[in-house]
């Protein structure tokens, strides 16, 4: 029963992607909204299991989630999509000219994003909780390991998390799903 309107906005995004470089306002909503919004939404309608007041009390924080997950994807390749695509998806952002200001500015929003998604998360079914969970917490640790990064280092370097840290992170976060402490 997924909604074939949201299928269409993934692939508009995504042809987004072979005609446009920089983005306004407008365009970087709609691109967030096709690329990674409607995904998650998508997957909700699979986690609510047909329950529809569920899945209209989950469809902000599912979208924050995916928005979240794609601005941090965006400050993570803000090389490789500039180098090699002439991209900056972060609208009024010059890449040559980007700097720790811009970047909290950035990050301020994603905090949001990542603080409403989490209200969603506790919220989802316990079958389907902790998959959520685990790719929220290990996004919430790249986010923190961006935030404490220079904007030039940024601009010069992929950011990722190390996967020994990425297993530390499963296995607490299975810890704490089984505790019931999310």
């Amino acid at each position: 029963n997924i909604d074939h309107e949201l299928i269409r906005l993934f692939l508009h995004s995504m042809e987004m992607d072979l005609y446009q470089n920089s983005y306004v306002d407008a365009s970087y909503k709609e691109y967030i909204y096709g690329s990674v919004e409607v995904v998650g939404l998508m997957c909700l309608k699979v986690f609510c299991n047909n329950n529809d007041e569920l899945y209209d009390s989950l469809i902000e924080p599912a979208r924050s989630l995916g928005a979240a997950f794609q601005k941090i994807n965006f400050l993570r390749d803000m090389k490789s999509d500039y180098d090699e695509r002439g991209r900056v998806y972060f609208p009024g952002i010059d890449f040559v000219n980007f700097d720790n200001l811009q970047k909290e500015a950035i990050e301020k929003d994603i905090k949001k994003d990542f603080d409403d998604a989490y209200l969603g998360i506790i919220k989802l079914p316990k079958s389907v909780r902790f998959g959520v969970y685990v790719a929220y917490i290990y996004y919430l640790n790249l986010f923190k390991k961006i935030k404490k990064t220079n904007a030039l280092m940024v601009k010069k370097k992929r950011i990722r998390v190390n996967d020994g840290k990425k297993m530390y992170l499963f296995v607490e976060s299975a810890v704490r799903h089984r505790l019931n402490l999310m």
